[in-house]
């Protein structure tokens, strides 16, 4: 149990330094400076003849570079090339100088493009050679192995930075590149995982239209027997009514099923009746308090209308009001509503600026006006008016049983700024 607390506990310790690289480039920095310290606690003062005080300030300058590398990658690479050609110059070398610019040269070949990595590599590499080409005296080893042994050795242990830097470079785009495609795999997984189980979702609903249909259809029968037989045979019209009841009752239970198939997943229940046409009324006052002058005309009585068919007229009106609060600019509308028997009529009429000419096409509004009133084999027209403004007219029939199998026809839809 201790060793996986202990596990848990470096685990988030390393994920608490990939997340704050200063803070983490800061502390190898300063395991740098300790283990140079470290070094010259052990060495003889005649190797290493700098004093604590120097060397300690000293290897901290000359590995502060490491600290600010991946935030500051530039001044890094500045403050290296300035520290490896100044201390030379000064003898005040104290050793270090040299492992600062190991480590900021790799992270320059590891973390930068191309181009500038080679611009990085040689502003840290070719001043301090510079200075040894120029000034060998400077330091009596230098003088006695010669500038050409400096360079080179340079030269190589440069080269070799930089190939280490670019491989790491080019692995960790390799793997970036992986996890990419990873990601776009898993996200083209989940769409075929969703759009199979949309698929799925549809033909169980279609199936289970049919199902509910052929009930419908079978209480219509049932409904047609017993009305003829309900005088001369009450018997048999008894039992033809608790057979209506029971297939009914199964319709409503295979209609819940299909409700459930086609609600998304997260979708609420929507528990609040639907509006019809007495609630056109209540529309029209809220779009007047929203500034649109909306005169309301009703003619004949709609008690008993089918409540889709309210329903319908109700998006309707709401959708063209909208729309001229949208588009129409400073307007005011007319909303004439007349129920006639067989069918109900929805005009709206605005006196706006009429369609605009940026935007063609069908908008998504008059798509949902086009479907509501397709499913009850309406007629739906929508244009400009011959005076200016636009005007949506819509004709819905109220009682279609003898074509309850027909598909209708398409209904035509007038493109206009809607």
């Amino acid at each position: 149990m201790k060793f996986v607390q202990l596990s848990w506990r470096s685990a988030d310790l390393v994920s608490w330094l990939r997340a704050r690289p200063l803070a983490s480039d800061a502390l190898l920095a300063a395991a740098f400076v300790t283990a140079t310290m470290i070094v010259w606690l052990a060495t003889p003062r005649e190797v290493w003849p700098a004093s604590f005080g120097s060397t300690l300030a000293g290897s901290t300058l000359a590995l502060a570079p490491i600290a600010i590398r991946r935030r500051w990658l530039w001044a890094a690479v500045a403050l290296t090339a300035a520290v490896n050609v100044i201390a030379p110059l000064l003898g005040t070398s104290t050793g270090p100088e040299g492992l600062g610019l190991v480590v900021v040269a790799y992270t320059v070949a590891a973390w930068l493009p191309l181009r500038g990595a080679l611009l990085g590599t040689l502003a840290l590499w070719v001043p301090p050679l510079l200075v040894v080409v120029a000034k060998p005296d400077l330091d009596p080893e230098l003088a006695r192995v010669g500038p050409l042994y400096v360079i080179t050795v340079n030269a190589l242990l440069g080269l070799l930075v930089f190939f280490i830097g670019r491989t790491v470079h080019t692995r960790r785009r390799y793997i970036s590149a992986l996890e990419q495609r990873a990601d776009a795999a898993e996200s083209n997984q989940r769409a075929l995982a969703a759009r199979a189980v949309a698929d799925e979702r549809q033909r169980i609903a279609r199936e289970l239209h049919d199902v509910v249909a052929h009930h419908v259809s079978v209480m219509g029968v049932l409904a047609t027997g017993a009305r003829r037989s309900l005088r001369r045979d009450p018997d048999s019209a008894d039992a033809a009514l608790a057979a209506i009841q029971e297939t009914g009752r199964t319709a409503m239970r295979e209609l819940r099923r299909l409700l459930d198939v086609l609600r998304t997943e997260g979708d609420p229940a929507e528990l609040t009746p639907q509006p019809g046409l007495a609630g056109v009324a209540t529309l029209v006052e809220q779009i007047r308090e929203a500034g649109l002058a909306v005169s309301y005309q009703a003619q004949g009585e709609s008690n008993g209308l089918d409540p889709g068919v309210a329903l319908t007229a109700y998006r309707i009106v709401q959708e063209a009001l909208t729309n001229t609060i949208k588009h129409a600019g400073p307007a005011t509308a007319e909303v004439r509503l007349a129920h006639r028997g067989d069918h109900v009529v929805v005009e709206v009429l605005d006196n706006g600026r009429g369609p605009s000419a940026v935007v063609s096409g069908v908008g998504h509004g008059l798509v949902g006006m086009r479907e509501r009133v397709a499913l009850y084999h309406g007629e739906l027209r929508t244009g400009p008016r011959p005076g200016g403004g636009f005007q949506v007219y819509a004709k819905v029939p109220v009682d279609r049983l003898d074509r309850a199998d027909d598909p209708g026809e398409p209904v035509p839809v007038q493109e206009g700024r809607r």
